[in-house]
Parts: C-alpha cells; structure tokens; sequence
C-alpha cells in the first residue's frame, strides 16, 4: 500500500510541474496533500499490527467422525393425528439424543449407548408432519418416538411412496406420454383381461385405428 501512495504522489508531482492553470494547480496540490495524509496513517497503522499467532499443533489430532450402527428394524402404529415408533434400544441417555424433525423427515441419533452411537432415519415421510411438536421418550428398554401428523389421517405407510396410478400433471408433459406411462403401470399391475385390454389399445393405437388409447376402453 505505501509503495502505491508513492507511486501516486510521484506522478501528482509531476503534473503540478507542468501544470499552468491556477485552478488545476490548487487542485493537484490539494490531493498531494490528501495522499501524503493517508501514507502516514497507513505507515503508522502497519507498525502498530500485532503479529497473528501461527498454530502449530500437530496434525492428525482433529476429532474423527462419529460411526453410527443404523436401527433399522423397529415398530409403528398410528391414531388419526399421531405416529409412533418403537424402537428397541437400552441404555440410552435422554440428553445425548440429537433430534432432527423436517416437515418431511426426521434424524434421530443415540450417543455413547453402551460404548456406541444409534441413528435411526426416515429421509421422507409418507406424509408431512409438525416438527415442533414431535418428541423422543425413552424407556428402560426401548425408544418411542412420536410424530405428529400435519393433517389428521391414516398413513399406509411411513415411508413416502409415489402413487403409479397417478398421471404426470406436469404443464410441460407431453399429455400423451403421461397417458403412455398410466397404461405401462396399469399393464404391469393389472390382470390377465386387462393386460390383454391396454395390450390391443397400444395396437389400434400404432396402426392409427384410435388416435387416443383410451378410446379402446370405451
């Protein structure tokens, strides 16, 4: 920084060598002043630095990440606003659980339970819940975990599942591939009459003997 204010009064000067208008002059003699102002302040400010200290703990010395053994088997059931979850696990301390509710998911991890550490993960929920209000009890033997429901309802699962019977509504979609994809999924998961049904829609519709597929349902 001192050698650019050096560098700027050097050229200043200059200029109010060859300059012939007062005004101009006043001008360049004014900024000169400025600059040597700020070179002075920028020399003092640089002695008066304290030196940061450097860190020289050894390397290899961070904490490592923590390993979790994944509860994946547990119990559930469900009233028309609450989901519970039963999770068998001993030993565990109320205030080394780690909670992470999300209107969608939740993360729940057991610290130190008898020499390691339990996680128990949904990353989407069948449906949303209110995380502000969903809470982990511990029992002698076991973990209940209670999840509140957005909206009042039965769940069919508590893993989100997409509904294949649902055509893709996308403003983009070629309204002809979501009635494609319908029929596919209807196929696979349809019985003898209707796969030989969807079967002759999808020929009359190639041949051009129905211009919609559906026609052939009719």
């Amino acid at each position: 920084m001192a050698d650019e204010f050096a560098l700027d009064l050097e050229e200043l000067r200059h200029l109010q060598s060859i300059a012939k208008r007062t005004r101009v002059v006043s001008l360049i003699s004014a900024e000169i002043n400025n600059l040597e102002k700020l070179s002075k302040n920028a020399a003092l400010t640089k002695s008066l630095q304290v030196p940061t200290p450097i860190c020289t703990a050894p390397k290899g010395l961070s904490s490592p990440a923590l390993l979790y053994v994944t509860l994946g088997s547990f119990s559930w059931d469900q009233d028309n606003e609450k989901v519970k979850i039963y999770a068998s696990l001993e030993g565990v301390d109320q205030e080394k659980i780690e909670a992470d509710f999300k209107p969608m998911s939740f993360d729940l991890k057991f610290h130190d339970v008898q020499g390691k550490n339990y996680r128990c993960a949904i990353p989407k929920l069948n449906k949303e819940i209110v995380p502000e209000k969903c809470k982990v009890v511990v029992r002698p033997t076991k973990v209940i975990i209670t999840l509140v429901k957005a909206s009042k309802g039965n769940w069919s699962d508590l893993h989100f599942k997409e509904d294949k019977l649902k055509p893709n509504l996308d403003k983009d979609h070629d309204p002809m591939a979501g009635i494609m994809d319908l029929m596919k999924n209807m196929y696979e998961e349809g019985d003898e009459e209707m796969k030989q049904t969807i079967a002759k829609a999808w020929t009359d519709a190639r041949s051009g003997k129905a211009a919609d597929p559906l026609k052939s349902f009719q």
